[in-house]
C-alpha cells in the first residue's frame, strides 16, 4: 500500500492527536463521570466542525434518504465505540486501553474476509496474527491478576470490533455527501444518544468539571472530534479497510509511552511485547510490496 503525501500528512496528525489523547482522557475521567465527560466533548466539538464547514463552504444538508444510513454509521463508528472505550479508560491504564482499542484491525480483517469479500495478502494476515498475539498477552495478564479488570478489557475489545464493522460500512456506503457533513451529523446523533445515557446512568454523579477535566474536554472537542474525526472519515472512505486500520496502529504505541511518561503508568513485559507486535502489524501493511514486473 502506498500513501500519497496528503494521506501521510493526515495519518501523522491522527497519530499525534489520538496517541496523546489516551493519558489526557485518563486525566479527564479521574474523579469525573466518564460518559458525561464524553458527552461534553461531543457537544463542544459541534461548533468546531460547523466553523470548519463554514470556512470550506461544505453544506449541512443531509438528504432524507440518507438519514437511516447515517444513523447506523453513527452507532457503529461513534456511539458504541465512545461509550465502551471511555469506560475502559476509566478502569484500565490509558496505555493498555489504547492497545486494546486498536485491536480494531484484527476484527476489520476478519470481518472483511468473512462478510465483505476482502482478499488479504499473506503479509496482512501476518499483521493480524501479530496484533492478535499482543492482545492475547494483555488478556492473559488481566485475567491472571486479582486486581485486573477483565470486564473493562472485554468491553474495549467489543468497542474495537464495532469500530471495525463501522469502518467497513463507511467503505461500502453509497452516501454522496462530504466527509465533514457526515462527521457533523454522526457527532450530533452520538451526542444526543450519549446524553440520554448520561441522564439515565450518571445524573446522581454530575458535578462541575475540574480545570483538568475542562482541559481534557477542550483537547477532545477541538482536536479529536472537531478535526481528527473528519480526517479519519476521509481516510476510511478512500483507503481499503485493512490499510486504513493497520496504518493508524502507531497510535497505541504513542499512547503507551505518553501514559508511562505523563501519568507514571508502569509498563510490564506484556505491554512491551504487545507494542513490538503492534509494530510488526504496522509494518505488514505499510511496507512497500514487490515492484510490478516489467513487460
Amino acid at each position: 500500500m502506498q500513501l500519497n503525501p496528503r494521506q501521510l500528512l493526515l495519518l501523522a496528525f491522527l497519530t499525534l492527536v489520538w496517541g496523546l489523547n489516551w493519558p489526557i482522557m485518563k486525566l479527564g475521567v479521574t474523579g469525573y463521570p466518564p460518559l458525561t465527560f464524553r458527552a461534553l466533548c461531543l457537544w463542544l466539538a459541534l461548533p468546531v466542525i460547523m466553523l470548519v464547514m463554514r470556512v470550506q463552504g461544505v453544506p449541512f444538508r443531509l438528504p432524507r434518504e440518507d438519514w437511516r444510513e447515517v444513523f447506523w454509521l453513527a452507532m457503529s463508528n461513534m456511539l458504541v465505540w465512545n461509550v465502551l472505550i471511555i469506560l475502559a479508560v476509566k478502569n484500565l491504564s490509558s496505555g493498555r486501553a489504547a492497545i486494546l482499542g486498536y485491536t480494531m484491525p484484527i476484527f476489520s480483517a476478519l470481518l472483511g474476509a468473512c462478510f465483505f469479500g476482502a482478499r488479504l495478502k499473506r503479509r496482512h494476515w501476518l499483521g493480524v496474527a501479530a496484533a492478535a498475539l499482543g492482545v492475547s498477552l494483555l488478556l492473559w495478564y488481566e485475567l491472571s491478576q486479582l486486581s485486573g479488570r477483565p470486564v473493562a478489557l472485554l468491553g474495549a475489545l467489543l468497542a474495537a470490533a464495532t469500530w471495525a464493522f463501522g469502518t467497513h460500512r463507511l467503505r461500502n456506503t453509497t452516501l454522496h455527501i462530504a466527509s465533514l457533513t457526515l462527521a457533523f451529523w454522526m457527532t450530533l446523533i452520538a451526542a444526543v444518544l450519549l446524553s440520554v445515557l448520561c441522564a439515565v446512568m450518571e445524573s446522581p454523579q454530575w458535578q462541575a468539571p475540574s480545570p483538568t477535566t475542562w482541559i481534557a474536554v477542550a483537547y477532545n472537542a477541538v482536536l479529536v472530534f472537531g478535526l481528527a474525526q473528519a480526517m479519519w472519515l476521509m481516510l476510511a472512505r478512500s483507503l481499503p479497510p485493512i490499510a486504513s486500520t493497520l496504518s493508524v496502529m502507531m497510535v497505541p504505541i504513542l499512547g503507551v509511552f505518553s501514559g508511562a511518561l505523563g501519568l507514571g503508568e508502569v509498563l510490564y513485559w506484556q505491554d512491551w511485547a504487545a507494542v513490538a507486535l503492534v509494530a510488526v502489524a504496522i509494518g505488514s501493511v505499510l511496507a512497500p510490496g514487490p515492484a510490478p514486473a516489467k513487460a
